[in-house]
């Protein structure tokens, strides 16, 4: 292993010696840098350095011809400020070399893990097979930059709205997070890191007003459904979600203690809903405890409804409110809590909220209360307005 000091004149004149296939040349002038020379004519730069652990290896920085000497020498020193850092360049060449591609792991890691852990994973297929898959699946997961992430955020943004496409980014955000966690060969970033979420302006708010549900309610008894009559007072005085209604028990109900218990709610976390008065004797009035475990069973399989959209659909059209949507329950339920002077904890509880920050977008105020908080606001300053009304106007 001759030590030399490389030069451009020095690899043209050297041959390898006969009988033999190569030949290395270590250069005095760039500590680590190793060339090696073929009897076929070719050659290879490459780093000779001792890892922290006592181990020596060699990095291969590129073919003779394509890197010269000295590009060789300056990605000699790169690598060296790297392995000063205490990176391995050698070892994370390797893993990238058995990184697997996005798609591969998508679909023997992170599904199966999604299937098991989070109630949504349907959710997150359809994202996969429609938005990410088709353009950064056959990528290896080492191979991808946060370049890539800006593309397909830019591309996505041109067709779908900014929440899909936050989503998007959500979910590939979290499938690197587990990778980094999984210690998955080849990923040592994540590539979705500082790219910010897009703004959302497109939030729907919808709140029914007394007069919106009498109009409703009104017209729930002429449903073809006959359960709708007590499913959307339900939604409606207990701010649960439609799922969650659709699939009470009645060993679920606790008429004693005056509590609905949800055993597996979008949380993953069994929450209780008080039954007010309300709620009671609406409750009392159903008669389908005599024949199913189900609150509200389909008539014609004695299962839970899997949805109630045609029914509902009808009944809001005859209402005349055809963009009030399930949901929109939900949100009003919140709105009234706020807007009777209940607190953001309480509502938090009571929607079974597990971020307040979630709870503040039900948060709406109707204009009637804060035109009166602006009356108390005035009543309290009137005594100084009027003295500045005496003294009139400014010369």
């Amino acid at each position: 292993m001759p030590k030399v000091k490389l030069t451009e004149q020095r690899i043209r004149d050297t041959h390898v010696p006969a009988g033999q296939s190569k030949v290395a040349l270590f250069d005095t002038q760039t500590p680590g840098l190793m060339l090696e020379l073929r009897a076929t004519g070719s050659g290879t730069y490459y780093l000779r350095y001792t890892t922290n652990q006592g181990r020596i290896r060699l990095f291969k920085l590129g073919r003779l011809g394509g890197l010269n000497l000295a590009d060789a020498r300056r990605a000699v020193r790169h690598q060296h400020a790297r392995i000063a850092r205490g990176e391995d360049p050698g070892q994370e060449r390797a893993d990238n070399r058995n990184a697997p591609t996005l798609e591969r792991f998508a679909q023997e890691r992170y599904l199966p893990h999604a299937k098991n852990d989070k109630r949504s994973w349907k959710t997150d297929e359809i994202l996969l097979r429609r938005h990410i898959l088709p353009r950064l699946g056959n990528y290896a997961m080492s191979e991808i930059r946060r370049t890539n992430v800006y593309e397909l955020v830019h591309t996505l943004r041109q067709h779908y709205r900014p929440a899909t496409v936050n989503r998007v980014l959500i979910l590939l955000r979290y499938m690197y997070n587990l990778a980094l966690e999984w210690e998955i060969p080849g990923v040592n970033a994540n590539p979705t890191g500082r790219i910010p979420m897009l703004r959302e302006n497109n939030r729907h708010e919808r709140y029914l007003r007394p007069e919106e549900t009498h109009r409703l309610f009104a017209e729930l008894d002429r449903s073809a459904n006959p359960l709708l009559r007590y499913i959307v007072p339900m939604l409606a005085l207990t701010g649960a979600r439609c799922g969650e209604v659709l699939r009470a028990r009645w060993e679920d109900l606790d008429f004693d203690l005056r509590l609905w218990r949800i055993p597996l709610p979008k949380s993953g976390e069994a929450r209780h809903v008080p039954l007010s008065d309300h709620l009671m004797r609406l409750l009392r009035d159903l008669d389908t405890y005599e024949h199913s475990p189900w609150v509200f069973p389909n008539p014609r399989t004695g299962k839970p409804f899997f949805g109630i959209y045609k029914a509902w659909h009808s009944a809001r059209k005859r209402a005349g409110l055809p963009d009030l949507r399930i949901h929109d329950l939900r949100h009003s339920y919140a709105s009234l809590l706020i807007n009777n002077g209940y607190s953001l904890y309480e509502v938090q509880k009571l929607l079974g909220h597990t971020q307040i920050t979630t709870t503040q977008r039900y948060a709406h105020l109707s204009q009637e209360r804060l035109l009166a908080a602006s009356n108390d606001v005035g009543r309290v300053l009137e005594p100084m307005s009027n003295a500045v009304a005496d003294q009139g106007p400014r010369r």
